[in-house]
């Protein structure tokens, strides 16, 4: 396998660890010490989202008065001011449907997907999937089940494989794209490329660079794992609903001369769920 492609494989796994990077609307304290939650999890089938992860967008007409006030356009039909919803945003617990997908070359490398409670101590149930290019059979493909304490995990590429436990980690506390979109808002009004229509839903889209120091305190995980990789930084888009939840997010990164973008899409929001140990046999 070349350079570049073993690169590519490193991109797409630590897409995936920072998957867990998600659409919650919690403070920053709780998403780096979540404080225990009501809601528990089932070990029921996933619910197959809906969305996907390139869906097209319909852009509406540049904000005017942006640059004076930093609000949408009242002519954008269900505009919002993105700033107004994220501080507005129910700091309840809930579950969503999750779709990340990792591109690189214009080729899918690795895709993830499952539903997950956010807004809380997280917990969900992922298959993860990574490819590597002209290679047909997957090099990863595992599914992953997270209850209030404790993970497990097994092979799916081993028919009847059994659920492996383990303790869980400190590391699968959620983190809040809440403050992505704050550090984003931040930068100025070129943040703000304004309303768009997706999948049937308006959508207030939100761009530009975070640099890895950015994230110490916001992301102190994907801080350090980033500042190992001697990644300085990365493009970030983000599109939030009018609850203040993220819709969508991209991410273009580069390690090591590669790029790659992650691609994920929330859906299928409701009521925090229940995700219980899998029954063993």
């Amino acid at each position: 396998m070349t350079t570049s492609r073993t690169t590519a494989l490193t991109i797409a796994a630590t897409a995936l660890a920072l998957a867990t990077v998600a659409g919650c609307n919690d403070d920053t304290g709780s998403a780096a010490q979540p404080a225990p939650t009501s809601a528990a999890a089932s070990a029921s089938p996933t619910a197959s989202p809906t969305a996907t992860a390139s869906s097209p967008a319909t852009t509406a007409p540049a904000p005017a008065n942006s640059a004076a006030t930093g609000s949408a356009s009242p002519a954008a039909e269900g505009a919002f001011d993105p700033e107004q919803a994220l501080a507005a945003a129910d700091k309840s617990p809930y579950a969503v449907s999750v779709v990340m997908i990792t591109e690189s070359g214009g080729v899918a490398l690795s895709t993830m997907k499952g539903r997950s409670n956010l807004n809380g101590v997280w917990t969900g149930r992922m298959e993860m999937r990574t490819t590597a290019p002209g290679v047909a059979e997957p090099i990863l493909w595992i599914e992953s089940l997270t209850t209030a304490d404790a993970s497990y995990l097994r092979d799916l590429s081993t028919p009847g494989d059994e659920w492996a436990k383990m303790p869980r980690s400190t590391d699968n506390a959620v983190v809040d794209y809440t403050d992505y979109a704050k550090l984003l808002l931040a930068a100025g009004p070129g943040a703000r490329k304004g309303m768009e229509t997706r999948d049937g839903v308006a959508v207030y889209h939100l761009t530009g660079h975070i640099s890895t120091e950015q994230l110490s305190t916001v992301d102190p995980r994907t801080y350090k794992s980033l500042k190992a990789k001697g990644t300085t930084g990365f493009d970030f888009d983000q599109w939030i609903d009018r609850a203040g939840r993220t819709r969508y997010a991209e991410q273009q990164v580069e390690m090591k001369g590669v790029k790659a973008v992650n691609k994920v899409t929330f859906s299928d929001f409701g009521p925090a769920e229940t995700f219980a140990a899998p029954v063993a046999g």
